[in-house]
């Protein structure tokens, strides 16, 4: 299996959020290497900072296109606490919805 390696470009100091690169990112390389059956690593070595439209426009189709299962041809590499918090945020929402912890599940019925 091969692996693609895309570097995530600021638009704004540190901050990633032009929502137009990230779809064209998407629609010209992460999608074919999809189709191909290929595996991406996302680079975000040169970012701090993303907002949740630009990790949407990024992999959101993606998500849900392929499910839960294209996570395993993703790798996200460089990444600051902010953006793990904001891809862990897109993730849920592509697929499907925030999850329940079963704990607060618990509580709630009891």
């Amino acid at each position: 299996m091969k692996h693609n390696s895309v570097e995530i470009e600021t638009t704004v100091a540190d901050l990633a959020e032009d929502k137009d690169y990230a779809r064209d990112l998407r629609l010209e390389t992460i999608l074919p290497l999809l189709e191909k059956g290929e595996s991406v690593v996302l680079d975000f070595g040169k970012v701090k900072y993303v907002t949740q439209s630009f990790v949407h426009a990024l992999i959101g189709e993606a998500l849900k296109k392929y499910g839960e299962k294209v996570l395993d041809k993703f790798e996200f590499k460089n990444c600051s606490e902010q953006i793990k918090s904001i891809i862990g945020l897109v993730v849920d929402y592509s697929l499907g919805g925030f999850a329940v912890d079963e704990t607060a599940k618990k509580d709630q019925q009891a």
